[in-house]
């Protein structure tokens, strides 16, 4: 076996031809779940968006004809992945693979041009927020497939190709104002996500061929081993680095659709704009929990031992999985403390944990139910999940917490697992100080848990687990005063001006530290400097703002950034600055707005 190279040419080391037939079976299994599961969900994406046109008093037959023709496809690749399975038990590895690798091959491309073609029936024909939602919700589902669907590598170029192809083609007639800003950015994640697409499915290729070699030599498999490791750190390592650019889109979307909010005055849209703003919010939670989960398995994840409420986050937890659930039919409960179980633990470590537990759950159970349960063990409160699932095997149980392991049965259950979810649940736990463990028979379902130590209740804990729920209030009173924003950005600097615009804030962006500065010389006086980190030009977003605050003194400021760890973030706190990480919630900008521009604080309470 050769010496691990950079992944750059992990393609040269390994091809899916290198892979046995009974590999290349399974590799093609896990291809096919994924497109027969990415074809069957995204009608229900459509759903919204013809809703939407609908509120727009906007023809809706076009985009309506779509999602039934899209469910159509469904019933026909349900019927279709019945005949896979038969064919898969009856046929051998190598003829299962030459028969139906060409029709995965078709239906990847098909699926990516009827995705293409939802941009092009209402490119041109819609506003600028609701094109901008369909290409951030596309972008999405690109991302997750190039980690599923990769296993077959040229299945995935078909369908990305087809799809990510096809938008970037429309983007002068979707974004007619804007295409020339938008086009980079097409191009730009063309790039990056045929590298973390590359990186995945070399993974896919080492994890196959790592078991097929296991039982050859001990130094191979550790070999094998060291890049598939190697092939997850770079995952991780391209989802930190890339966190600002991902996070820029995102933070200009909340902002509008807060603008929207605002502005409209149309009863029925209500729910609707509620709903896209749940919705950036549970991104906005995506990107925070992935990043978190990489600070975890690079060791770089600080812990913040303090009181936790169990119940809320049980229910937060529920309110995730519940429309998998649900879809699936399987019976989901949740059996609360009754607001009694506080533990001393670190929130976010905490609510990884359940939620990778629950995953779990729901990945192996195919009938039944799973139930999340609190309940106290003397000095411990114990979190559980139970499932009737699959179960585990008595000999794997040793082994089941170890980074990379799946039973057998789970292969055959599910694909896209990596064998991580219950490895950082065990990190988890050691990094809180908290025990886990499991009770399973297989064929019967399991019993995960976690045991944490019991926090001391006092009225000041209950108030402060209480007061975490209460949604905020909502903005009654319009804002005065004036703001500069400078960011190099022209989406997000359009998402500041609409947003403050809405609340009465005189606003003036800049993209440079000379446009700002030229704004200060032509006598406009903020009263409140909000200035990005990470400028194009290379300037210091830091040092700029320390400038700009020295020329206006009665003025407040805060750096604003989608960067975590950068040291000159680290430095601004340190000096006393307000840093606040971007997407902004909306809600929190309008408390600190509030206390900032002097003419709103005799509204503000």
């Amino acid at each position: 076996m050769q010496t691990a190279q950079p992944e750059s040419t992990a393609d040269q080391l390994l091809r899916f031809a290198d892979i046995s037939p009974a590999g290349q079976a399974r590799l093609l299994d896990m291809t096919h779940n994924r497109l027969v599961y990415g074809i069957t969900i995204i009608p229900f994406v459509g759903l919204p968006f013809v809703y939407w046109k609908h509120q727009l008093d906007q023809n809706v037959l076009g985009l309506l004809v779509w999602t039934v023709s899209y469910f159509i496809v469904v019933l026909a690749v349900r019927l279709q992945r019945r005949q896979y399975l038969l064919d898969r038990a009856r046929l051998d590895p190598l003829a299962a693979v030459a028969h139906w690798l060409p029709v995965i091959l078709r239906m990847a491309l098909a699926h990516g041009l009827g995705l293409a073609a939802l941009v092009l029936i209402v490119a041109g024909r819609v506003p600028f927020e609701y094109t901008l939602l369909l290409y951030m919700s596309l972008a999405a589902i690109m991302a997750a497939n190039a980690t599923h669907q990769s296993p077959v590598f040229s299945a995935f170029q078909r369908f990305f190709g087809a799809a990510w192809g096809g938008c970037t083609l429309l983007t002068p007639w979707a974004f007619p104002e804007h295409w020339h800003l938008i086009m980079p950015l097409c191009f730009s994640y063309v790039l990056s996500i045929h590298r973390h697409s590359s990186i995945a499915h070399g993974f896919f290729l080492q994890q196959i061929k790592l078991e097929e070699d296991s039982a050859k030599l001990a130094e191979n498999y550790r070999r094998a081993k060291d890049e598939a490791e190697a092939a997850l750190h770079a995952k991780i390592q391209f989802l930190t680095t890339a966190s600002h650019d991902l996070r820029q889109p995102v933070h200009a979307m909340g902002f509008l659709i807060e603008s929207i909010s605002r502005r409209n005055q149309e009863p029925t849209l209500q729910p609707a704009l509620q709903d896209l703003q749940q919705s950036v919010q549970s991104i906005t939670q995506m990107f925070n929990s992935l990043l978190d989960l990489s600070r975890i398995e690079l060791g770089a994840q600080s812990v913040n031992l303090q009181t936790v409420a169990l119940d809320p986050l049980m229910n937060d937890v529920a309110t995730l999985f519940r429309e998998e659930a649900r879809s699936r039919q399987i019976d989901l409960r949740v059996r609360l403390s009754g607001g009694r179980a506080l533990v001393i633990a670190d929130a976010m470590l905490l609510r990884q944990s359940m939620i990778n537990l629950m995953q779990n759950a729901l990945r192996y159970t195919q009938q039944g139910g799973v139930l999340m349960a609190a309940r106290r063990r003397n000095a411990c409160w114990q979190f559980e999940v139970w499932d009737t699932g699959v179960g585990i095997a008595e000999d794997d149980q040793q082994r089941i917490y170890s980074p990379f392991f799946r039973p057998e049965h789970a292969w055959r259950i599910d694909n896209a697992g990596h064998g991580l979810g219950l490895a950082v649940v065990a990190r988890c736990a050691d990094l809180m100080g908290a025990s886990q463990g499991l009770r399973s028979r297989e064929g019967r379902g399991s019993r995960f848990w976690l045991r944490l130590l019991a926090a001391v209740p006092s009225h000041e804990r209950w108030a402060m687990a209480a007061d975490q729920h209460v949604a905020p209030a909502k903005q009654a009173a319009t804002l005065s005063g004036r703001c500069l924003v400078i960011d190099d950005e022209p989406q997000v600097r359009n998402a500041w001006q609409a947003l403050l615009s809405a609340w009465g804030v005189e606003t003036a962006c800049a993209a440079s530290a000379n446009e700002a500065l030229g704004l200060l010389d032509g006598g406009f006086e903020p009263h409140a400097v909000f200035c990005d980190q990470r400028l194009r030009s290379g300037e210091s977003g830091f040092e700029l703002l320390q400038a700009l605050l020295e020329r206006c003194p009665d003025a407040a400021g805060a750096m604003i950034s989608g960067e975590f760890d950068s040291p000159a973030l680290a430095q601004a706190e340190q000096e006393g600055y307000l840093v606040l990480h971007k997407p902004l919630d909306p809600e929190a900008l309008y408390t600190l707005l509030c206390r900032l521009l002097p003419a709103a604080n005799n509204g503000y309470s």
